[in-house]
C-alpha cells in the first residue's frame, strides 16, 4: 500500500531513503519494503511509483530531489542510510555529496553511469555501483570466464 508521506510520519527513524524509482530504485524498494525496512521513496515523476509492487508499505514523495527542502522533507536527517539510483551521475553526485557533508547520512550508495565519476567521491566513504560494469561482470560469468 503506498503512501504519501505527511506531517505526521516525522517520527519515522532509521528509515531507508530511496531516491529514483526508475527499474533499480523500485526494485530496491520493493526489496527493502518485503524487508519490513522503513523506506521512502523519492521521484520526480509521480507516474514512478507505479512501478512499485501493491505489496510496497513504504511512504512516497514527489518532487525535485535538488532542492534540499524536499530531502527534508523526505526525513534525510533521520536516514540510516541513501540509495540514489536516477540515471543523472551529476544528481546522483550532488545528493550523495549532500547526504554525506549536510546531514552525515551512515550509509550512502549511488549508482553511476561513468566510472571515471568514482574519483569524485574519494575519501567519502560512499559506495558506487556501475551497471555496466554488472552487466558486464555477469556476462563474462555466463560465458564460463572470470569476473
Amino acid at each position: 500500500m503506498k503512501k504519501t508521506i505527511t506531517k505526521k510520519h516525522s517520527l519515522l527513524k532509521n528509515k531507508t531513503l530511496i531516491v529514483g524509482c526508475g527499474r533499480l530504485g523500485s526494485s530496491m524498494a520493493n526489496k527493502c519494503s518485503l524487508e519490513r525496512k522503513n523506506i521512502i521513496v523519492v521521484d520526480k515523476d509521480p507516474d514512478a511509483f507505479d512501478r512499485l509492487s501493491d505489496a510496497f508499505g513504504g511512504y512516497t514523495v514527489t518532487g525535485d530531489i535538488t532542492d534540499l527542502s524536499l530531502l527534508e522533507e523526505a526525513y534525510i536527517s533521520t536516514a540510516k542510510e541513501i540509495i540514489i539510483t536516477t540515471g543523472n551521475d551529476n544528481v546522483n553526485l550532488f545528493i550523495a555529496h549532500v547526504a554525506r557533508k549536510i546531514y552525515d547520512v551512515p550509509e550512502i550508495y549511488v549508482r553511476l553511469n561513468n566510472p571515471e565519476n568514482e574519483i569524485l567521491l574519494k575519501g567519502m566513504s560512499i559506495k558506487a555501483i556501475f551497471p555496466f560494469e554488472l552487466s558486464y561482470d555477469k556476462f563474462n560469468v555466463l560465458r564460463g570466464g572470470k569476473k
